[in-house]
């Protein structure tokens, strides 16, 4: 993987404010992943939307990490579920037009 496209953790800490400990907490309960190339740790890009939303849960609303993990939980069962809903919804959509037919 090539690290041009990584962000450094000491980076993105120092950007946000926040300690390091923090995104190692969130690596060890499963909601992010760290990766380690040439003794440096670092993010996927693609990973910064939800860990900027968990750091506001953290220190703006005071959330602990086991309600982050709880909240991020619940909030990719109900992604899943919207997806399914917007499939039966659009299976139902082609239903009825066959019918219309």
């Amino acid at each position: 993987m090539n690290s041009k496209n990584l962000i450094q953790i000491k980076q993105f800490c120092l950007y946000h404010e926040i300690e390091n400990t923090f995104i190692t907490e969130l690596n060890n309960y499963g909601l992010v992943e760290i990766i380690i190339q040439d003794e440096n740790e670092y993010l996927e890009p693609d990973q910064l939307p939800v860990i900027e939303k968990m750091i506001r849960m953290h220190y703006d609303l005071k959330i602990n990490l086991e309600g982050i993990d709880a909240i991020t939980h619940l909030l990719n069962k109900i992604e899943i579920l919207q997806q399914n809903l917007n499939t039966a919804h659009n299976k139902l959509r082609l239903f009825e037009q066959n019918e219309a037919e």
